[in-house]
């Protein structure tokens, strides 16, 4: 079993302040928490940059990924350490994502630039319905369109500050490996679970 948190933000995301070297020590330190998905909005430098500062670590597991700005809404890619080609629509973003075999997720369908019900047009692995910075109310709406969907609930923090890093985990079936943890999602055998940092409402 692991716990990830599968949306972080770095400094290379235009609204993000974490820095790489944070999110490498904080992961390391944490008592429970030992995998992590960097997802900054279009770019991959965030991943690279933990990936090559988390090496000098045992234990903790750094997961490659995108949040892609799409027409319709925010997309993220687990599993990816290159972007999709442009133009950004959410069938060609997931059409990348399935002919790699990587996992993509609904980000906070319900909050700004989620993508709402426009959701069910698409065929997702996965839907986030537990965001460290959405309401309880949003996260709810999210459950809902899971079960809609019959797909599983991943969590994420979807920090942007430093502050806001653990608040939200997915437990996993899988050992710290990503083909693994992959599979164990799509078959939902995952929980997700907030931290005594949440900072709900």
């Amino acid at each position: 079993m692991i716990r990830a948190d599968l949306h972080v933000h770095t400094k290379y995301s235009s609204d993000a302040s974490i820095q790489p070297k944070t999110i490498a020590d904080q992961l390391y330190a944490h008592s429970s928490i030992k995998a992590v998905a960097i997802t900054d909005h279009n770019t991959v430098e965030g991943y690279h940059k933990v990936r090559k500062l988390a090496s000098a670590y045992e234990d903790i597991l750094i997961i490659p990924g995108v949040e892609i700005s799409t027409n319709e809404g925010d997309v993220v890619i687990l599993g990816t350490a290159e972007l999709p080609p442009k133009p950004w629509t959410v069938k060609t973003v997931v059409n990348f994502a399935k002919e790699r075999n990587n996992l993509t997720i609904v980000a906070h369908p319900y909050r700004a630039y989620g993508l709402g019900d426009k959701a069910k047009n698409y065929d997702f692995d996965a839907i986030e319905v537990l965001n460290g910075v959405s309401t309880s109310h949003i996260n709810r709406m999210a459950e809902d369109l899971a079960r809609e969907m019959g797909l599983p609930g991943v969590a994420g923090g979807d920090a942007h500050v430093a502050e806001e890093l653990w608040t939200v985990y997915t437990e996993i079936q899988a050992s710290a490996d990503i083909d693994e943890i992959f599979s164990a999602i799509r078959k939902g055998q995952i929980r997700v679970a907030q931290t005594e940092k949440s900072i709900h409402f």
